[in-house]
């Protein structure tokens, strides 16, 4: 039988945690689905361990070599025979109703092209957050959703890969960028929603777990502060992010990430940017001062307090 939904998860030498977002896969209630793992580039032991999973719905796609994360995203949803895919990525998982839920709202969707976002449990070394906090306003522009926080911690706004549920056919209108490696939803969703027929739409509950860990924050966010500055511009000049959320983004996330990086020569750069070429709000401005102020430890003590929403 034909799958109506493929789950789409690359990976690469991380067999354990792949299994636990197979595994979360595999449960869902929706039982006409389908499981891609995109290995991305040779990898034994993460083959043989998949192997051991005993599930027809499961099929496991071994790329000769590495070409990371959204052209192995690419590659799944190629080889997908579903006529809606979900991603997943291998350190997430995902609560049993998740794609039942999206696959209701999508097929009573008005827009020819839906997206489905959801909820999330955002798992934490300080304890479990729902994230979002609020969902988008009918009239806001999806970059100000993204990337232009109105309150003082984390959270308040997200959409994030392992949430993203869409007919195959957008995608094939317009694939990941291959070349971008970091971004790669933020990204495709500001492209894509550009598209007429194209419309976001969010299940009110959390349905994905992502586990935050340290690590991802150094790798994914700090060394890449100037790469995320080159990203935006272009983004910014051809109007698909708002003077707004520009701004937003170089005085809270690329602040955050060089203040923790220690790179004082961002400081100035940054905000002189954020002021000439954006609109900040006047919240960005105690916001970016308190990134450089205050260690991320402080930060995260006091989100913890503030924020905090216990699954």
């Amino acid at each position: 039988m034909k799958p109506l939904v493929s789950a789409v998860i690359p990976t690469y030498n991380r067999p354990q945690l792949v299994t636990r977002a197979v595994k979360s896969a595999l449960r869902q209630t929706l039982k006409e689905i389908e499981v891609i793992v995109v290995i991305d580039g040779p990898d034994k032991t993460t083959r043989e361990v998949l192997a051991s999973i005993n599930d027809s719905r499961l099929k496991v796609i071994e790329l000769p070599i590495k070409v990371r994360g959204a052209a192995a995203r690419n590659a799944g949803v190629a080889e997908s025979q579903g006529e809606w895919v979900a991603l997943l990525d291998d350190d997430d998982e995902w609560l049993p109703e998740k794609l039942a839920r999206q696959l209701k709202v999508a097929q009573q969707s008005q827009f020819l092209y839906p997206i489905i976002a959801c909820l999330h449990i955002r798992r934490t070394p300080q304890g479990d957050y729902i994230w979002p906090r609020r969902l988008p306003a009918p009239s806001e522009h999806l970059s100000e959703y993204l990337l232009a926080r109105k309150g003082l911690f984390r959270g308040e706004t997200a959409i994030c890969t392992p949430t993203l549920f869409f007919n195959k056919s957008l995608m094939q209108r317009m694939s990941m960028k291959e070349e971008r490696r970091i971004h790669q939803d933020w990204d495709w969703l500001l492209r894509v929603s550009a598209l007429e027929g194209v419309g976001i739409e969010f299940v009110p509950e959390p349905l994905s777990i992502i586990w935050e860990h340290g690590l991802q924050e150094t790798t994914g966010t700090i060394v890449n502060w100037r790469s995320s500055l080159d990203w935006i511009q272009p983004l910014k000049e051809t109007g698909l992010v708002t003077p707004c959320a520009y701004a937003a983004f170089l005085m809270t996330t690329l602040g955050a990430a060089a203040a923790k990086a220690g790179d004082w020569r961002a400081f100035w750069l940054l905000l002189s940017k954020a002021v000439k070429q954006g609109k900040p709000k006047p919240i960005y401005f105690p916001l970016y001062f308190g990134m450089w102020l205050f260690p991320p430890k402080m930060r995260r003590w006091l989100r913890a307090i503030f924020t905090r929403q216990r699954h």
